[in-house]
């Protein structure tokens, strides 16, 4: 189980090659590790211009898939831009009651297996949060955005963002376990290299966990 309120240090690496000082276009680097100095995976990085004309934003023509399987949501957090669809495949043997009933996004899929019948429409900003009506300790999250500047920590605990206009941004962080979301601002020029680091506070996890097979074969 992990320790109540472990510190997190989030390092925010911003600087330029020299292929894109002539397009004045920069990296913004997000490494997040735990006291501990692990990796903490699952944060979502985005960055927000804040100078002239937000750049467009388009979905994708596909639909992103968050997959069922062993009774868990794959991935457990997802973050994509307004207007994305959104398919939730079930691969289990038995049937699953998706459903939210976050500001951003309140829907239901009934119980059903396979393919869904019908795809999900992210078409408003925020943080949506799933679940499923028959197995409690299903969850997951989504990241709606208006930005097409994000990107999600990995098991490493990095995030890359790449080919940033020069500008000011407003630099937000996001986790499941943030009592709430980080927010700096960065500038990015075509000789800027900065480091900043952030300090912040986990909640405890509070996920609700599978319960143990009787069989001994590990969880339900």
């Amino acid at each position: 189980m992990p320790r109540p309120h472990p510190i997190i240090t989030l390092f925010l690496l911003v600087g330029l090659t020299s292929a894109s000082l002539a397009h004045a276009a920069g990296t913004v680097q997000v490494v997040m590790k735990d006291d501990k100095g692990q990796p903490v995976a699952d944060a979502v990085a985005s960055l927000t211009l804040l100078d002239g004309p937000p750049p467009a934003v388009v979905p994708p023509a596909e639909p992103v898939v968050i997959l069922q399987q062993n009774e868990e949501f794959s991935p457990y957090v997802t973050p994509l831009v307004v207007g994305t669809r959104v398919s939730f495949p079930n691969h289990d043997k038995v049937q699953h009651h998706v459903y939210s009933l976050s500001k951003a996004k309140k829907f239901e899929l009934p119980l059903y297996s396979g393919e869904p019948r019908e795809l999900v429409t992210f078409d408003q900003p925020g943080v949506v949060a799933l679940g499923c009506n028959i197995h409690d300790w299903m969850s997951a999250y989504v990241v709606v955005l208006t930005t097409p500047y994000f990107e999600k920590t990995g098991a490493a605990g990095t995030a890359s963002l790449a080919r940033l206009p020069a500008g000011r941004y407003r630099l937000e962080v996001w986790h499941p376990r943030l009592a709430a979301t980080v927010t700096r601002e960065v500038v990015i020029t075509s000789s800027d290299d900065a480091t900043q680091v952030i300090s912040v506070t986990l909640k405890p996890d509070r996920r609700i966990r599978r319960a143990p097979d009787a069989s001994g074969g590990g969880y339900k």
